[in-house]
């Protein structure tokens, strides 16, 4: 067996016998053991009793964290036109069309956040096999298929984070840095577990959150009380 660092036999130690937390006291934990030389994200995992095979039970959506991610988002935009200028005037790190999406194919996507204006879904629909398994495919329902493109781009700049349960349910974020004071990671980690209540599906059966786990980047991970969570 492989013998353990002294950072992580000091993190071991420090999470055992922890479980089921409250907010405030999971990120304190998960804080002061973000011990690392760069600045650890701090990431949610929340395990959902629903079934992503069946349309009724997806889960989706996008929430805008009180204190921001932390994370430099870089932020494509199919548009064309005045609407290209107001992305580009908004901030947008790439605006294009028909050469965007030919960047795209020749395997260039160097963006987190995909935008796209209603008349360029034609162009961008090419690009579903590509920018769909990367959850970078524009949709009017978290905000990203839109005529505003300013409020867009400003938005996905300025901290808004989209989620989608993956295979099994699960729920994945970063909702912060180590280096955010405590108050404003439990801000964040409130406000998207929030956003991922409000969203459950129609379909959903039974317990609807069954499991919430707060970790950092290199960090082991702390429960979290999940009706204690949903209520604050």
């Amino acid at each position: 067996m492989a013998k353990l660092g002294k950072r992580t036999r000091s993190a071991r130690e420090a999470f055992a016998g922890n479980a089921n937390l409250s907010v405030e006291a999971a990120v304190a934990l998960v804080k002061a053991n973000a011990t690392s030389k760069f600045d650890e994200t701090i990431e949610i995992a929340l395990n959902l009793g629903v079934d992503t095979r069946h349309a009724d039970q997806m889960v989706r959506g996008v929430v805008g964290l009180p204190n921001g991610t932390g994370k430099s988002m870089r932020v494509a935009v199919f548009a064309r036109g005045a609407k290209a200028d107001e992305a580009t005037a908004a901030g947008a790190d790439i605006v294009g069309a028909e050469d965007l999406m030919e960047a795209i194919q020749g395997g260039t996507i160097d963006f987190d956040r995909c935008i796209a204006t209603p008349d360029m879904m034609p162009i961008v629909g090419r690009l579903g096999k590509i920018l769909g398994p990367r959850n970078l495919m524009p949709n009017p329902k978290v905000g990203t298929v839109t005529m505003d493109v300013k409020a867009a781009v400003e938005a996905a700049k300025g901290g808004e984070v989209q989620f989608k349960a993956e295979k099994g349910g699960v729920v994945h974020a970063g909702v912060g840095k180590a280096s955010f004071d405590e108050a404003k990671l439990a801000e964040n980690v409130s406000a998207f577990i929030s956003a991922v209540a409000i969203a459950r599906p129609a379909g959903a059966k039974g317990a609807y959150m069954k499991k919430i786990v707060l970790s950092s980047t290199m960090g082991p991970g702390v429960t979290l009380d999940v009706d204690g969570a949903v209520s604050e």
